[in-house]
């Protein structure tokens, strides 16, 4: 589609006539002799006639190049464009983190496939948690790991097949043996400092109790809440274990709860298929569109033919006053 600019620069098309009709010629009174023959006389006595002394006369083909170069400058100050077809941006209205504990809990093999064949507890939640990130379509999402301590393993991205690949790098203890629920989400809270999104989410996922970290579970949750962050918490092991391999239920459904966020509980690899489900509709997408069409700038086309004109016509009348010149004086 092919569009102007400023289309109002064609207001300049009659500016020339205005000009010639309105405004007095410019004219220089002289005294001079009016020979019909003149050009013949001054060849004659070999004389050079003064400015002035020969009126000139435009040619027709010189008045229709003079207004077809106008046309074309105008058409040029009007910026002619092509635009393209639509393009729609869909951005992120929402940041997610996931947060996962890796400690050396995580390596019990007690999830129970769909066909009940046992599996490690983390091979179980990569494997669903990929599946929840490839349905993230236009979500920013950011994972952090946390055993003893808490580590950022991929900051927020919208590059999900990445975000993926740090998923498959992670490994059962590589943060530690430990559990800090707290460091996770002060960390989570870390994050979200460069958001400028209103609906900011973290899914935490623990299969034990907080044993090392700095800040207590219940202050970080309720740090959470006074910033608009909602945390999802999803429990999973045995709560009848003892010592770090039982995972704290209270803990997590009183951070949920403090932050307004939804808490469950997964002892096998179809539960917990279903709580990222629930999660799902808990939590729906939430997206910005932008849409915007793509200009293409022309204004050279209408500059290069004026100036092509401008070269053909003066080289036209050039050569043919050039052969005139010669003709007459043979």
């Amino acid at each position: 589609m092919l569009t102007l600019a400023f289309p109002w620069a064609l207001g300049l098309l009659p500016l020339p006539w205005l000009v010639w009709r309105f405004t007095p010629p410019w004219r220089n009174r002289v005294a001079a002799i009016r020979i019909p023959f003149f050009r013949r006389v001054t060849e004659a006595a070999e004389l050079k006639p003064q400015p002035g002394a020969v009126v000139l006369r435009r040619r027709p083909v010189q008045m229709i190049v003079a207004v077809l170069v106008w046309v074309t400058v105008v058409l040029a100050l009007a910026r002619p464009e092509r635009l393209g077809e639509p393009i729609v941006i869909t951005s992120a209205a929402r940041d997610i983190v996931l947060a996962l504990d890796i400690s050396g809990s995580m390596d019990e093999r007690d999830f129970l496939t769909p066909d009940g064949q046992p599996k490690q507890r983390l091979a179980v939640v990569k494997d669903v948690m990929a599946e929840f990130i490839s349905e993230r379509d236009a979500d920013r999402m950011s994972l952090i790991i946390f055993g003893s301590r808490a580590f950022v393993q991929a900051p927020f991205t919208e590059d999900l097949d990445s975000l993926q690949g740090f998923l498959d790098q992670t490994l059962v203890g590589m943060a530690g043996p430990q559990t800090a629920l707290g460091d996770a989400i002060g960390l989570a809270l870390r994050s979200f400092e460069s958001s400028d999104v209103e609906q900011r989410l973290v899914i935490l996922l623990s299969d034990g109790a907080d044993t090392s970290s700095k800040m207590t579970p219940v202050n970080a949750a309720t740090f959470a809440a006074q910033k608009g962050v909602t945390i999802t918490t999803i429990g999973v092991g045995d709560p009848e274990a003892s010592g770090e391999g039982r995972v704290d239920l209270t803990a997590l459904a009183d951070i949920a709860d403090r932050t307004g966020g939804a808490y469950f509980f997964a002892d096998n690899e179809e539960g917990l298929q279903q709580v990222y489900a629930q999660i799902d509709a808990l939590n729906p997408r939430e997206t910005e569109t932008q849409s915007y069409r793509p200009r293409e700038s022309l204004t050279h086309i209408p500059l290069a033919v004026a100036l092509l004109l401008i070269l053909v016509t003066s080289t036209v009348l050039h050569l043919r006053s050039l052969r005139h010149g010669q003709g007459y004086k043979t």
